[in-house]
């Protein structure tokens, strides 16, 4: 049985979350550099895995994806079972042009034990797929994304444009 947290751990996590809340915010509001200072200083109190995953976007959202999967991978090594982590590091691998590096992480974020979104890996997946040229397995996955999510815009674009490439 694990011991009970003590106060200053408690403290510690629930300063860790003030700060995440408050890099999130400061993200929607488009203020990205005060986001991650943000994202840092929660992850200084309490490493998360959604902290360094939501500082892997931000640096994404600079075009920096070397750091951007650095900080997914810190995010795994805090938390196996976190799948938006396996999946953002495809997204940014598709993004450097490394479809074929980039399966792996959407398979493994598929069969992550806590991840919410489990239409997104399947899209990407078909992204890979029509990246290279297999279209077949592109249509399935993104037919797969849509039984999960059946208003997912974006999978539905892709799955109509696709098929009408394909007639």
């Amino acid at each position: 049985m694990d011991p009970e947290p003590s106060n200053e751990q408690v403290e510690a996590w629930q300063q860790a979350i003030e700060f995440f809340r408050e890099g999130v915010r400061l993200k929607e509001e488009g203020d990205l550099a005060g986001a991650m200072q943000k994202y840092r200083q929660s992850l200084f109190f309490f490493p998360t895995a959604e902290a360094h995953t939501f500082l892997g976007l931000a640096y994404a959202s600079l075009h920096l994806y070397n750091e951007a999967i650095a900080e997914c991978k810190r995010a795994i090594a805090v938390d196996a079972d976190f799948g938006n982590a396996y999946n953002d590091i495809g997204a940014y691998l598709l993004e450097q042009g490394k479809p074929r590096e980039a399966i792996t992480w959407f398979q493994q974020a598929i069969l992550a034990p806590r991840y919410d979104q489990r239409a997104y890996p399947f899209f990407n997946l078909g992204r890979v797929y029509e990246k290279l040229g297999d279209w077949s397995t592109a249509l399935r996955h993104y037919r797969q994304a849509l039984d999960i999510q059946p208003d997912y815009e974006d999978a539905t674009t892709a799955w109509r444009e696709l098929l009408a490439r394909c007639n």
